[in-house]
Formats: structure tokens, C-alpha cells, sequence
């Protein structure tokens, strides 16, 4: 796919999609040399978000396979409409089996639908991890020339080549094979500093101080704290527009009490969450870093100024 670099980053920044080096070279790569991008990386670090934020720079149509355990190749690439084909059987005199195994009656998913696609489109394959390794290899043999054989109408071969988006949480590995294929990346949750970028591009109401305050508080509850299940980027969004609805200027422990229901989801959670001081602790973590940045900025200046001076001295 013809694209360059810089281009690249100034749609994925036009879409919000905050992102360095590390997560857009592999996705520009992936582009060009026409391969598919194999994401790793945990339950809400924005895997998912990047096949759908490609579908909408490029303005494609994004088909999505959302794979779950015992999803077979059936499921992935068509199916009959036997409800349809049975109600043709019942109305006339069938002389063919051609008759009733026609395109008229197919039923394409996720895989063939793409294949088939007029336009060039982003295929998701999501959580690909969830499936056994015979699906796997037989994704990889789709991958690697794009057609598959439908036996009652032939071989399908791409018209159009899709951008391929394969994610995995990592709840299995998959095969050498599978990721000599691919472009490899693997993203963490975001610094504090980057999540607070991605917060102000999402949710560019909130004042900055509280911005800096909720990007510490999800930094806590990841890093500080052994979770079951770590707040995704997407339940800190949610945390951020909450606040907006409560007219908050200011973290309290009242308020973190009050919203932590949108970044816990588990009872085991809650219980590791007191265990480490509650609120009260996290209040106390979020300020103490917010002083430590503020006399970090203050040296700053003050190192700056000293430089000045001895360059007005000489």
C-alpha cells in the first residue's frame, strides 16, 4: 500500500489514536510491504482501536472475526442458507444440486466476505489466541495467497488484498509460522505522560491538573496494586468523562470512592484495593507524585536561569 511515513502519522494523529514510533512503524511497515500486523498485549491497551482507526483513515470497511473457543473454518468463511435453500426444494422440482448451491444461497462471513470485498478493506481478526492451532493453520494457509476453495463454486481468489489486523491477548502462543508472517507488535499500557496526551485528545473538556491527577490514579491501581484485571484505556476514558458529568475540578477520596465502580470490575479487586490503603493511599500516591513533578519543573527553571545568567556574565 502506497503510503508515507509522515502521512501516516498525521491521519493516526487526526483520529485521536495517540501513538510513537514504537506502535506506528510496525503498522507502517505492515502497510507497505503488504503483510498482516500481529498485535500482542493485554485486555485494553488498544489493539482492537487501531484496525478500526485504519479502517476509518483510509475510509474501508472494516470486517471484523471475533474468535471464541471451537470456532471452526465454517464459521469463519461461509455457510448456507438452508432455510432458504429448503423453502427453494419445497416450491419446485430440484433437477441439480447446483440449483440449490448457488451464490444466491451463500452466506459469506467474516474471512470469505473480505476476500470477496470490490474494495480494499481492514480485516480484524480478534483474539485470535481464544482459537486451537488447526484454525490457526488454517488462517495462515488464507494468508498466505489469499483464496480459499469453496467446493461448490470453486476457488476464491482476493480481488482487492485487505489490510490484515491480527490481535492476541496471549492466552495461548501462537506459531512460529503465524509470526514469521506477520509484523510483530506488542503494546503496554501507556506512560502516565502518554495517557494524559490520549485523555486531552479524547476528552479535551477536563482541566488539565485533574487530567494529570486521573492519568496517576490509573498508573497506581496498574502498577501499584496485584488486580485480577488493570483498568483499559477505554474504562479511563470512561473514568475521565465521568467526572465531566460531576463537575469535578479535583480528586478527593469521596471521589474515588464514589467512581472507582468504572476501573474495578471484580470483587477480588476491591478487596486487594483496600488491603492497600483505599483511596486514602491513592489520593496520597496521585499528590505525591503531582509534588515531586512540580519541584522537577521547579529545578528545571531554576537550571535555565543559572545558565542564562552565566551567559550574560561571560
Amino acid at each position: 500500500m502506497e503510503i508515507q511515513l509522515n502521512v501516516l502519522k498525521e491521519k493516526m494523529e487526526a483520529a485521536k489514536y495517540i501513538a510513537d514510533d514504537d506502535i506506528i512503524i510496525p503498522l507502517f511497515l505492515a502497510l507497505r510491504l503488504e503483510k498482516p500486523l500481529l498485535i500482542t498485549g493485554a485486555a485494553g491497551v488498544g489493539k482492537t482501536e487501531i484496525a478500526k482507526v485504519v479502517a476509518e483513515i483510509f475510509d474501508m470497511e472494516l470486517i471484523r472475526l471475533q474468535c471464541y473457543e471451537g470456532l471452526d473454518e465454517n464459521k469463519a468463511l461461509y455457510e448456507w442458507n438452508y432455510q432458504k435453500q429448503l423453502l427453494h426444494i419445497q416450491g419446485k422440482n430440484v433437477e441439480s444440486e447446483d440449483d440449490i448451491f448457488s451464490e444466491k444461497y451463500l452466506l459469506s462471513r467474516p474471512v470469505l466476505k473480505a476476500l470477496r470485498s470490490e474494495k480494499k478493506c481492514v480485516l480484524l481478526i480478534d483474539e485470535i489466541d481464544k482459537t486451537d492451532a488447526e484454525f490457526e493453520a488454517f488462517l495462515l494457509e488464507v494468508l498466505s495467497d489469499f483464496q480459499v476453495s469453496v467446493p461448490e463454486l470453486g476457488t476464491v481468489k482476493a480481488k482487492e488484498r485487505p489490510i490484515v489486523i491480527l490481535t492476541s491477548n496471549g492466552e495461548r502462543d501462537l506459531s512460529d509460522a503465524m509470526k514469521r508472517r506477520s509484523v510483530f507488535l506488542h503494546i503496554d499500557y501507556p506512560s502516565i505522560e502518554k495517557e494524559v496526551a490520549i485523555i486531552e485528545a479524547k476528552v479535551p473538556q477536563l482541566g488539565p491538573e485533574i487530567t494529570r491527577q486521573l492519568a496517576r490514579g490509573t498508573a497506581y491501581l496498574r502498577n501499584e496494586l496485584t488486580l485480577r484485571k488493570d483498568p483499559s484505556i477505554a474504562e479511563t476514558l470512561d473514568w475521565a468523562n465521568s467526572l465531566l458529568q460531576l463537575s469535578a475540578d479535583a480528586f478527593s477520596e469521596k471521589l474515588i470512592d464514589d467512581t472507582l465502580n468504572l476501573l474495578l470490575k471484580d470483587e477480588e479487586d476491591y478487596e486487594e484495593f483496600a488491603s492497600g490503603g483505599g483511596s486514602r493511599s491513592m489520593l496520597r500516591t496521585m499528590m505525591k507524585n503531582q509534588d515531586a513533578e512540580a519541584d522537577e519543573d521547579l529545578e528545571e527553571m531554576r537550571r535555565a536561569e543559572r545558565s542564562t545568567a552565566h551567559g550574560v556574565g561571560r
